[in-house]
């Protein structure tokens, strides 16, 4: 039985006057004691009670009744004015302690909410994955917030104020980045998969994505992007691929030269420096920062885990050329590398606002030959951090060094290099050149270990660039698989310090390749690296289509004698020659059609269809139509079974 304290007659001893606590509740014991068990306004001790649904140590029983009865007399006796008064004080107090309570706790919360955040939780409205419905929104400063009003503006323009990057410590690091140009031959997700964990093991730590036209524009800016443009799940798992190896990504969006993909548009042809050429801006014309910003802005938003953003900045050709700029020269008395600046900085200042933590790249071509003074009157250099690119094998090292101190002065406190492992050799280039990027690679090297001479500055990284388009109307150059040796030659020289026999090896075993001949630049195996199928076929190709084409055409004497364009063109020709000399054109014919079916799988497993089109008439069908012309006219007339020549 619960609720029965102990005393004299159950513990066996001598029963001396016990205190009741007012409130308290008369209850039996089994001695058949009268006991007052305290109620819930009682302060006894609850560790005094039996467990509930358990009989106390209690024995003995008699009376029961006439204290059954006395029981419940005293219950129904009504309450005594003591015991209300106790009963309500205690309830007040009860009610100033939750109320003191209630007051520490909201004290504690307020001091310690920061602590409370997530530091890095992108708190945009207009993103579900980074913030959720509800979430506190940041403040924006007031100059952020007149920017924001300013982009706004612009259709599809950004709506988010002021927000913070994933800031992470790169001090030390010294980054190696991929560069991936995408305005042509932009491989399938599925491609890049494996790719990146292979670019890792090669040395990578990042890649720099140029998006172009491939990143999945939305609103007013949807006319931008490309049919076969990534979605907004495609641009997210690049992401969360490049993590898993390691890799940082950088997105790139030209901001003022090299913008065809944007500028030959009828809705945007205004916004042209010169009306006649798509290449650059009007950094005069009203709509030109408000389109920038919303450009940006997509962009960022959906790479909430940048550190980096580069801006391009680079070859503004005909900047100065345009009635706007002619007209502003001539009001301010400035100059055009003043005009570039004022440009730079406008981007450089709305992203360090509306961005906080994410640092500028731009390639600095352009401020070459623009003063230290300007530049630091500027203010860019406290965002911003130029990229020096040289892509030839014999760069002026001295040149560089130059720079590089100039960069200094002029206030930037990183700078880095852009070397390159394809696309620099010709516009319509097929075969990578293992040796030229080699050398390209080598001379930076001794850049690098010249640094120290310039203690102002730190070299934050290299881009090992890789272009896919001298620019947005140019053809192909080298396509991502047969670049891929190139580039395992480049990284793994600047991880090692130099081409080693070790270098060579680990090249070799990651590639799965027996040899590799760098002058011939042609490697013994298979190879065993994701796209090795189409480093072989393009190999193939390269050397041996137009070869094996001309030869069977233009070089055997019975064609010339039986078979020439002017037999062709009047439709006759002797059978009996003709079927000697055709099998081995039908053979060369049935070789090739063969090949490129399978070519052109391996292809459509790796591109999309325009870029599968465009390789093949550039490469393929300036020498296959020939090929396969001959073959129609001669079975054509082969059927005509030596009929008269037509006139």
């Amino acid at each position: 039985m619960k609720g029965c304290l102990p005393h004299a007659a159950c513990t066996g001893a001598s029963a001396p006057r016990l205190w009741y606590p007012r409130g308290s509740v008369a209850r039996v014991c089994p001695a058949g004691r009268s006991c007052r068990a305290p109620s819930k306004r009682s302060s006894a001790s609850p560790a005094l009670l039996p467990p509930a649904g358990k009989a106390g140590p209690h024995r003995g029983g008699g009376g029961a009744s006439s204290q059954l009865h006395l029981l419940l007399r005293r219950a129904s006796s009504p309450p005594r004015p003591a015991d209300m008064a106790f009963a309500r004080a205690q309830k007040l107090n009860l009610l100033r302690l939750a109320v003191l309570l209630v007051l520490a706790l909201a004290g504690l919360k307020f001091i310690f909410r920061d602590s409370t955040l997530e530091p890095h939780k992108h708190l945009s409205k207009d993103s579900g994955f980074w913030a959720k419905a509800g979430e506190a929104q940041e403040e924006a400063r007031p100059h952020s917030q007149a920017l924001a009003l300013s982009a706004a503006k612009a259709p599809g323009g950004p709506k988010h104020t002021t927000q913070k990057q994933l800031s992470k410590d790169f001090s030390t690091a010294e980054m190696r980045l991929v560069h991936l140009d995408l305005k042509g031959a932009a491989p399938k997700v599925s491609y890049l998969e494996q790719v990146f964990p292979l670019l890792s093991k090669l040395g990578a730590n990042g890649i720099l994505v140029e998006y172009e036209d491939m990143f999945p524009f939305e609103g007013e800016l949807e006319i931008l992007k490309s049919p076969y443009a990534y979605s907004e799940d495609d641009i997210e798992k690049i992401q969360q691929l490049a993590k898993l190896s390691g890799l940082e990504v950088v997105p790139l969006v030209q901001t003022f030269g090299h913008v065809e993909f944007i500028l030959k548009h009828d809705k945007y042809q205004h916004l042209r420096e010169v009306e006649r050429f798509p290449n650059s801006l009007n950094p005069h014309a009203p709509d030109t920062l408000p389109l920038l910003k919303s450009l940006l802005s997509q962009v960022i938003d959906k790479h909430r885990h940048a550190s980096w953003i580069h801006i391009g900045a680079d070859e503004v050709f005909h900047l100065g050329e345009g009635l706007d700029s002619k007209t502003w020269l001539s009001r301010s008395g400035g100059d055009v590398g003043k005009m570039y600046l004022n440009h730079i900085q406008e981007v450089v200042n709305f992203i360090a606002s509306q961005y906080q933590g994410l640092q500028v790249l731009l390639w600095d071509d352009m401020l070459r030959k623009i003063s230290v003074g300007a530049i630091r009157e500027s203010g860019i250099a406290k965002q911003a951090a130029p990229v020096l690119w040289f892509y030839a094998p014999d760069l002026d090292t001295e040149q560089i060094e130059t720079l590089v101190s100039k960069y200094a002065e002029s206030g930037f406190r990183t700078v880095w290099f852009a070397s390159a492992f394809k696309g620099t050799t010709g516009p319509a280039q097929a075969w990578t050149s293992l040796s030229y990027h080699l050398k390209n690679h080598l001379s930076w090297l001794k850049v690098m270990q010249a640094m120290s001479k310039h203690p102002a500055v730190r070299l934050q990284g290299i881009a090992l660039t890789g272009w896919q388009r001298y620019d947005h109307y140019s053809a192909l150059c080298e396509l991502l698989p047969v670049g891929i040796p190139s580039l395992a030659v480049c990284l793994q020289t600047l991880v090692n310090g130099g081409f080693t026999e070790a270098t060579k090896r680990k090249i070799l075993d990651t590639l799965g390749f027996r040899n590799i001949h760098l002058e011939e630049s042609t490697c013994e195996g298979n190879g065993a690296f994701p796209g090795s199928e189409i480093y072989r076929m393009v190999e193939q190709i390269n050397s041996q289509l137009k070869e094996s084409v001309g030869k069977v055409l233009d070089e055997e004497s019975a064609i010339k004698g039986w078979f020439s364009q002017y037999h062709r063109k009047h439709r006759f020709g002797n059978p009996r020659n003709l079927e000697t000399l055709g099998s081995k054109v039908l053979k060369t014919h049935e070789d090739w059609e063969s090949f490129l079916q399978t070519f052109r799988a391996q292809l459509e497993s790796i591109y999309f269809p325009d870029t599968v089109e465009e390789w093949m008439e550039e490469n393929v069908n300036p020498y296959m139509d020939r090929l396969r012309k001959f073959v129609r006219d001669y079975k054509e007339i082969v059927r005509l079974n030596a009929k008269p020549k037509a006139l």
